[in-house]
């Protein structure tokens, strides 16, 4: 008897019962992006797939094998719909059209404010969560540049480089990738940011509601911004960090690489530098980005002028530390470094005498500030 063609396994669920299915299949154990796709294409429905799960576990050597609760599904169905989420699954108008190149696709995702986002040409960015002050203000300045041109900033909602980005495209868009659940502000801090995120821009998760992030879903959320990117923009990244894994990502698809340079001396620009080095494209500035992109601006209007953004808020925390913090190889101007931790001068400027009589910080002879050079 001829077998009666399956449905396209990227048909997307409409029904509820449907969507409990994917669900079910999705969450199920040892069952990621590629297996879930697999699965459809082989059992040609998420149902038919549920049913065989037990049996394939069992030929694999695991005989006690339970898939996802149907209880676990419409859990994570309310859970995601009560935080003012919808899912969106693999396959339908909604879901971003880059991220459909990806072998190991996310089949869903959870958005929640402007999903008209996914459909404007994106830039990742990404850095450094120690960031200094200059790689704050740098990144804040690119993404208002490319955000007045057109394009939408897409970062992963982390301390430092990815707050800045985020900060400054808020006017013009902006998409944070989430690690943990969509509900789950991450790290705390940002729950504010979070909130002005889902209400001018787009917030965008690939785990369960309610979930805090492990350390396993950071590189899956780098992958996720690399996906989405038109190119991604590395500012300030030590050798090994999540930075040069969104990078390699980046690569990895296609996409182009650039990186904003700094001293050789900063641990926070040796992976800046490296990637220079093994060809990622140089930038200075948001016009360096803008000439270097092979498409035209997608603005739609004439493009404004590209300005600095305001300054940033100050960070919480120990007055030595945040210093420190904000410092770098690189001479940061005394007035700077004061307008951005935004305490008043005479507090700052005796804890930076302080700093610089324990031989941790230096100055150069224009009088900035900078972290003292190895010796």
């Amino acid at each position: 008897m001829e077998q009666i063609p399956s449905p396209s396994p990227l048909t997307p669920p409409h029904t509820e019962e449907d969507w409990i299915g994917w669900l079910r299949l999705l969450r199920s154990h040892r069952v990621g992006p590629v297996t879930f796709r697999k699965l459809l294409v082989q059992f040609g429905s998420a149902g038919a797939a549920l049913d065989a799960l037990p049996g394939l576990a069992k030929s694999s050597g695991s005989p006690r094998y339970t898939p996802c609760s149907e209880a676990d599904a419409r859990r994570e169905l309310d859970l995601g719909r009560a935080a003012g989420a919808r899912p969106v699954a693999l396959g339908s108008d909604l879901y971003p059209a880059a991220l459909t190149e990806l072998p190991d696709a996310p089949p869903l995702l959870w958005l929640r404010g402007h999903p008209e986002l996914l459909h404007r040409p994106t830039i990742g960015m990404v850095g450094a969560r120690n960031a200094s002050t200059l790689g704050r203000r740098m990144a804040a300045s690119l993404a208002h540049g490319v955000g007045a041109a057109g394009y939408v900033v897409a970062s992963g909602l982390a301390r430092g480089i990815d707050g800045a980005c985020h900060e400054a495209a808020l006017e013009t868009g902006t998409v944070a990738v989430i690690a943990g659940g969509i509900d789950i502000a991450y790290p705390p801090e940002h729950e504010v940011l979070m909130a002005r995120i889902a209400a001018r821009g787009l917030l965008i998760s690939a785990r369960q509601p309610g979930l805090s992030p492990t350390a396993r879903d950071f590189p899956r959320r780098n992958r996720i911004i690399a996906g989405l990117s038109r190119a991604v923009i590395v500012v300030e990244a030590a050798l090994k960090s999540g930075s040069l894994i969104t990078a390699r990502d980046a690569l990895d698809l296609g996409r182009e690489v650039l990186a904003v340079p700094g001293h050789p001396f900063d641990g926070r620009a040796g992976g800046c530098n490296a990637l220079i080095r093994d060809g990622a494209t140089l930038i200075r500035g948001p016009r360096d980005v803008l000439d270097h992109l092979t498409v035209e601006s997608p603005a739609s209007r004439p493009e404004p002028p590209i300005t600095d953004s305001p300054p940033l808020r100050a960070s919480s925390g120990d007055l030595a530390r945040r210093i420190l913090d904000h410092l770098g190889q690189t001479p940061t101007p005394e007035d700077l470094l004061i307008r951005d931790l935004g305490l008043p001068a005479a507090e700052v400027a005796r804890q930076l005498t302080l700093l610089e009589l324990s031989g941790q910080i230096a100055r150069d002879p224009g009088g900035g500030v900078l972290l003292q050079p190895p010796s």
